[in-house]
């Protein structure tokens, strides 16, 4: 350990990788602030924080268990041609489920009455936590697996863990406002929600979509509806005089 501390090498691979976290945990940011959305305001800050620190326990947890996540990219079944493995069976599964449930929140708010959230709202607590497990699960995956494919030292990947969670906690309390304040942003988010879905089921069956075009096109978009939103705040500003 006290020879990373003096290893310029080290913190290179240490402030590269706390980089890549962070963008990685965006995703899980997005999703999780959308979740706690329909919960009472009481109750939200508290929900994001479990979500979050769920989100670190799983990738520490996968950072020990570095042989298990080996033997999850086995193939254990064959499907057209492609080899499936536990691996794969998770990315395609989180897919699937980032699609339906994207799709559903992108008609609920489309189509569903605006309303504020209750304590009697049909989504409670227990139910927002638990899917805020399963996609930190997949999101957990797919980013240890870069830590690793990255740095081979543990307590490097360790550090940039806990570092990006880090961010990523002080953050949310700021997306989650930004995208309650700005309702358009929520089916932005919830697009954004759609393409990695359909991503992590590309993926899983080894069809790889560069990040790099995904980002642009998030970023571009997400450019796009800034511009709106001053836009927006312009012409109220001149309503008002």
């Amino acid at each position: 350990m006290p020879a990373l501390l003096t290893d310029l090498n080290s913190w290179a691979a240490l402030l590269t990788l706390t980089a890549l976290e962070i963008v990685l945990g965006i995703d899980n940011i997005i999703f999780i602030s959308i979740l706690v959305a329909k919960l009472p305001p009481l109750e939200r800050r508290r929900t994001r924080q479990i979500g979050l620190l769920l989100a670190f326990a799983f990738r520490v947890a996968l950072l020990f268990g570095l042989t298990t996540l080996v033997r999850l990219r086995y193939p254990i079944v064959t499907v057209f041609g492609s080899e499936i493995s536990w691996h794969d069976l998770i990315l395609i599964g989180g897919g699937l489920f980032l699609l339906a449930k994207a799709t559903f929140e992108i008609h609920d708010e489309i189509d569903g009455e605006p309303d504020e959230p209750t304590a009697a709202a049909v989504t409670g607590i227990a139910f927002v936590v638990l899917q805020i497990v399963v996609i930190d699960l997949v999101f957990s995956i797919d980013s240890i697996v870069t830590a690793i494919g990255m740095s081979q030292q543990i307590e490097i990947m360790i550090g940039a863990v806990a570092i990006a969670m880090a961010v990523m906690y002080f953050a949310s309390d700021a997306v989650a406002g930004f995208i309650l304040r700005h309702p358009t942003t929520k089916v932005l988010a919830l697009s954004f929600l759609l393409l990695i879905g359909f991503s992590l089921i590309a993926e899983g069956f080894d069809v790889e979509i560069p990040r790099g075009y995904m980002y642009f096109a998030m970023t571009f978009s997400a450019a796009v509806e800034a511009m709106n939103i001053v836009l927006r705040q312009r012409r109220s500003g001149r309503k008002g005089h």
